[in-house]
């Protein structure tokens, strides 16, 4: 990743004109002077020598041959005493803040986040949006207070702080359109192929989160059959192309979850009803068959996941709660800033010793090292039963050569969508929905670090996909009620 990485951090460079081109810009003083010999236009070359799937190149290599001066990433020029000042932070901060041409695309640190994620998806390695967020949440990606891990010789101060000073945490719609942004910007050219033995694939990525959810592993081959009957499994519709006339990712992970609402909503409907009735017969089948493999009971699947849910729910919000958003490096914006920030610092810590002394210390957990699964199912008989080897035997019956859901009702999560203009394509009140279906999007969304409405949203735009028929009557019979004469 570091070399993708590092040849779009210099593409980004380039095309803002700080570094890599004739005339970086400069707000203090116009245009900067080429420093000699600050960079070998061999050392360029050798990164565009290099091009394959893995890397992604900087603008045309003969720009630089023509001027074998190039200059580094970030020149210094001879300025006055007090712009170089200490007191002043990253000279760079006050000019960058002051940069306001048509088009810039400045640099911030969600965008930063979602240039990473550029990189990841470049080499389709096997991280989504989502594991991203968590990784940041479990403070493994430097984004809150990420300055704090900064050189003590960098002085982050004044106008850095509207760079560096992150008070919320990341958002996967944020992200999301800052990765579309930054790319248009930078003007890559169509990424890699997604093939169907990538990761990102659904089929693959539909395996993993059937997994993560505990639910049956049969059902891998409804998911598939989804994925194949809607289209999202192709080559063109998954490869990411900014160049493209519609620029647009997808987004793997919420997609790959939507498919598996779909299946659920085609074998046990989720009106409240049918998915109880199903349980009952699992329930009493199990109970007459102990030896044979078990039938998948929802029943026994939604009490095991609410537990589990709550519990993982609690522990999040206290640990976001507890969060230390405040570092014992703070930044501020002048020399009397500094006093009150560090005097506010010093206030916060009495205030989490008095805090940890009321409620008692908790013992340190070891840090797990990081990984792409949230919970760890186990076998039959524990707290945590697992549900992967489960029949959905009573769920499916034969018609011909294949086999069907013996359900054979389905209801449409959207009925009409907004129209083009409108900022989204459908709206989400719970109210209007089944218990059961609320709960299977609380938890999913809540493993992505969506909002519910994302992902109801994406379940929407795949049922349009799989039902265009139904779709395309409910328009004609809308449309003829309107033409009607009362």
């Amino acid at each position: 990743m570091n070399e993708v990485l590092h040849n779009f951090w210099k593409r980004y460079l380039q095309k803002s004109k700080q570094a890599y081109c004739k005339n970086p810009v400069r707000t203090s003083g116009g245009k900067a002077k080429v420093l000699e010999d600050s960079l070998q236009s061999s050392d360029l070359g050798s990164d565009l020598e290099r091009l394959s799937d893995t890397t992604c190149p900087l603008e045309s290599e003969a720009e630089f041959q023509s001027d074998p001066q190039i200059p580094k990433p970030f020149p210094v020029t001879k300025g006055s005493p007090k712009s170089a000042s200490v007191c002043s932070g990253s000279v760079d901060g006050v000019e960058y803040s002051e940069r306001k041409e048509k088009g810039l695309v400045k640099m911030t640190v969600p965008r930063t986040l979602a240039l990473c994620s550029l990189s990841l998806l470049w080499q389709r390695e096997t991280i989504t949006v989502s594991d991203l967020l968590r990784f940041v949440e479990e403070d493994r990606i430097p984004y809150i207070n990420a300055f704090k891990l900064f050189p003590e010789e960098m002085k982050v101060y004044g106008r850095d702080k509207g760079i560096f000073a992150v008070e919320s945490w990341p958002d996967y719609e944020d992200i999301y359109k800052n990765m579309i942004e930054v790319a248009i910007f930078l003007d890559l050219p169509r990424f890699p192929d997604i093939t169907e033995d990538c990761y990102l694939h659904p089929n693959t990525l539909c395996m993993k989160y059937l997994l993560e959810v505990n639910l049956p592993d049969e059902m891998h081959t409804l998911t598939c059959q989804v994925v194949k009957l809607t289209g999202i499994g192709e080559v063109d519709f998954l490869t990411f192309d900014p160049i493209a006339k519609m620029k647009r990712a997808v987004k793997y992970d919420v997609q790959a979850m939507a498919v598996i609402v779909v299946v659920l909503k085609l074998l046990f409907l989720l009106d409240d009803k049918l998915e109880w009735s199903y349980s009952d017969l699992a329930e009493a089948y199990n109970e007459e068959h102990r030896e044979d493999t078990p039938q998948f009971d929802f029943r026994k699947w939604y009490q095991v996941m609410k537990k589990t849910f709550d519990e993982k729910r609690r522990k999040w919000e206290e640990a976001r709660a507890r969060y230390a958003w405040k570092t014992k490096r703070p930044l501020y914006r002048s020399h009397i800033d500094k006093s009150v920030a560090y005097k506010k610092r010093e206030m916060v810590e009495n205030l989490q010793k008095q805090f940890s002394a009321l409620v008692g210390s908790s013992p340190v957990v070891e840090k797990q090292a990081p990984s792409s699964f949230q919970f760890n199912w186990t076998e039959e008989g524990t707290d945590s039963p697992c549900f992967h080897g489960h029949s959905l035997q009573g769920l499916l019956k034969m018609k011909g050569q294949s086999m069907i859901t013996k359900n054979s009702l389905y209801w449409l999560s959207t009925q009409k969508f907004c129209k083009s203009y409108c900022k989204h394509v459908t709206t989400y009140e719970e109210s209007n929905f089944s218990l059961s279906y609320q709960f299977i999007l609380n938890i999913f969304s809540f493993l992505l670090r969506i909002k519910t409405s994302a992902l109801h949203e994406e379940v929407s735009l795949l049922e349009k996909k799989l039902f265009e028929k139904k779709y395309n009557e409910s328009k004609k019979s809308s449309g003829s009620k309107k033409g009607r004469k009362h």
